[in-house]
């Protein structure tokens, strides 16, 4: 029994290294007694695929160099994973053809890796008489593992091995020599074999070939060759190192790209070496811990820049801005303040912006018409509704600022209950009436109200709210007075969700003053359309929410324009119409004036000719 199993052994070790291929004249084979073989083969997922592929090679080899007649070998496969599962069993297959073609549809389980489980499995159903086990013959199981097993294996093993099953212990690359000797047979140096990777199992039966067959035709340079010649019984076949592939001639080899193939995980750059691979980033990115994936340097912050004010990185470089209110030099790095730069002839203050500058007077005054100058000039009595956007792009920290540019408009009217009054309208996807005109007839409960105003988010639908203005917050249920100018103002910071043409001209026609304030992402040209005439005093535009204080600076004067001292109908001398009447009743009294004058001329005329007739 005990020559029986050596020679078994032989047999197992010799045909790994077989490669089946066509040969001149009858394929010899080593002869051997009968023998019931079992391939324990690990399919977890730390076998690759192209990993597998040698595996299912392996074990087609071997079964090309066995005597498959009757009463000689029978093989059965079972792969195991977190569960084992029987492939085909000793009784499938009694010719070479089958064996092979269900060796070539196996499908790996990618699982765990539950070694003992699949010796179990073996010792208790496939070496039995209903799976085709033969009495007094010789049980071999062959397990080929790639990893440490995640149960155990001596105790079942050693059960298997009191059973009579001898048992050959392959390791590949990351397998567990303690684990492969607690599972292996005696003498360990016969039974465990460990290779660095699956291309190279072939080497499991290297040490016999000199016992099994007395032909080596690798000997003595009686092969062509390039890297490696693989002995089998009266013939030999090619194969090649780790990192290349054997070439269609079945001699030669090539070098394994694993970069071409795709077999990587490289997010930007693929380095091939001799069968692997290593990672690199492309100039202005570094590797990550990784080794795989690439982070941009940023020079800006690892202040490896000479911006004054603001850097911003890109790809292995980096460029220079300004803060708002400020202009870049022409050497792309410093910046000007414009005010600083111009004479911008400001009586009060100059105020940059990114692209230009502007001017604003103190507390209490107004800018005059040239914008430059300032003028006081008390606030009219009007009805102000005042439409703001709440959309999920204003931000809740933009949306204070929105409140608190509000609260700055109110501190400029004249608030009372017969004097200005002040209503809220917040709109996203839908509208809600913050307070109506008539809620409120002091500023300071005005104000209060605008800082509880909660943010709603959402879409942003200023057609919708022109709609509500036009007929729910101008209406006298309201507060909205007769003979009293109303005014609305829309703050948004982005383009609508909906048409605003019907409303905002519906808003003009029925004689509504309208303001258009935007920020950002605001469309110019719907807050045109929104906007009164003449558009230079309707319509405000900046590109970053803490300007918009600035444009309340800017209302007054235009609020102020909207000239009416309510009920009492008594005009503001300092308002624009007021400046027109004024002009046009001088011209006519000049005028009338002058016809007089010219009257009385012609008369003293005709006076002075009737006295030189009469000397």
């Amino acid at each position: 029994m005990r020559q029986l199993c050596v020679c078994v052994s032989v047999l197992l070790a010799l045909a790994t290294m077989a490669v089946a291929r066509p040969k001149e004249g009858p394929e010899q084979k080593c002869k051997s007694g009968p023998v019931d073989l079992m391939f324990i083969i690990d399919s977890s997922r730390s076998v690759r695929p192209h990993e597998f592929e040698s595996m299912r090679k392996f074990m087609i080899d071997i079964i090309h160099t066995l005597d498959m007649e009757a009463n000689a070998t029978r093989v059965g496969v079972v792969q195991y994973s977190s569960q084992v599962q029987n492939e085909f069993s000793l009784k499938t297959h009694s010719k070479l053809q089958g064996m092979v073609k269900g060796i070539n549809e196996i499908v790996p389980l990618a699982q765990g890796t539950m070694t003992g489980l699949a010796i179990k499995y073996v010792m208790n159903h496939a070496f039995t008489a209903a799976e085709g086990d033969r009495p007094k013959v010789p049980n071999v199981a062959v397990i080929v593992t790639d990893g440490r097993p995640q149960d155990r294996v001596a105790e079942v093993a050693a059960e298997a091995r009191d059973k009579g099953i001898e048992i050959y212990a392959v390791g590949v690359a990351r397998a567990d020599m303690t684990s492969l000797r607690a599972m292996a047979s005696p003498p360990i140096e016969d039974h465990v074999f460990l290779v660095e990777s699956f291309d190279l199992i072939y080497q499991f039966g290297l040490q016999f070939q000199d016992k099994l067959c007395a032909i080596d035709p690798c000997a003595g340079g009686k092969h062509d060759c390039e890297q490696i010649c693989i002995p089998s019984p009266g013939a030999f076949t090619c194969g090649c190192n780790t990192g290349y592939t054997l070439n269609d001639d079945k001699k030669t080899c090539t070098m394994i790209d694993m970069c071409a193939e795709g077999k990587h995980d490289c997010e930007q750059i693929c380095i091939t070496s001799l069968g692997t691979f290593t990672c690199n980033c492309n100039t202005g990115y570094t590797l990550n811990d990784d080794k795989i994936t690439c982070t941009m340097i940023d020079p800006c912050a690892e202040e490896k820049h000479d911006c004054e004010q603001i850097c911003i990185p890109s790809p292995g470089a980096f460029t220079c801005d300004c803060s708002a209110g400020f202009k870049l030099h022409d050497d792309k790095k410093t910046c000007t303040n414009l005010c600083n730069t111009v004479e911008h002839g400001c009586e009060h203050q100059c105020i940059s912006t990114p692209d230009s500058y502007y001017c604003i007077c103190p507390e209490g005054q107004l800018l005059a018409e040239d914008g430059k100058g300032c003028r006081t000039c008390r606030s009219a009595n009007i009805d102000l509704v005042l439409l703001i956007d709440g959309s999920k792009s204003v931000r809740p920290q933009n949306f204070e600022l929105v409140k608190q540019f509000v609260n700055q408009v109110v501190d400029s009217l004249d608030v009372s209950a017969h004097g200005t009054r002040v209503g809220l309208v917040q709109y996203s996807s839908h509208v809600r009436t913050e307070f109506a005109l008539k809620m409120y007839e002091k500023a300071d409960n005005i104000k209060k109200a605008v800082m509880n105003v909660e943010y709603m988010e959402k879409g942003t639908m200023t057609g919708l709210a022109l709609k509500h203005m036009m007929e729910n917050s101008f209406s006298e249920a309201e507060g909205a007075r007769k003979n009293i100018p109303r005014v609305g103002l829309v703050f948004t910071d982005g383009r609508s969700q909906d048409d605003i043409t019907e409303w905002a001209k519906k808003a003009k026609e029925e004689g509504i003053t309208m303001y258009a304030v935007g920020v950002g992402k605001a469309v110019e040209d719907e807050l045109r359309e929104i906007a009164s005439e003449p558009l230079d005093k309707h319509f405000f535009y900046t590109t970053d929410f803490t300007f918009i204080n600035q444009i309340a600076e800017n209302l007054k004067l235009n609020v102020c324009a909207e000239e009416s001292q309510g009920e009492l109908e008594v005009k503001d001398p300092c308002a624009c119409e007021s400046l027109v009447e004024f002009q046009q009743a001088t011209m006519s009294t000049l005028e009338q004036l002058k016809t007089k004058l010219a009257g009385m001329t012609a008369q003293l005329e005709d006076m002075e000719n009737q006295l030189l007739s009469r000397k």
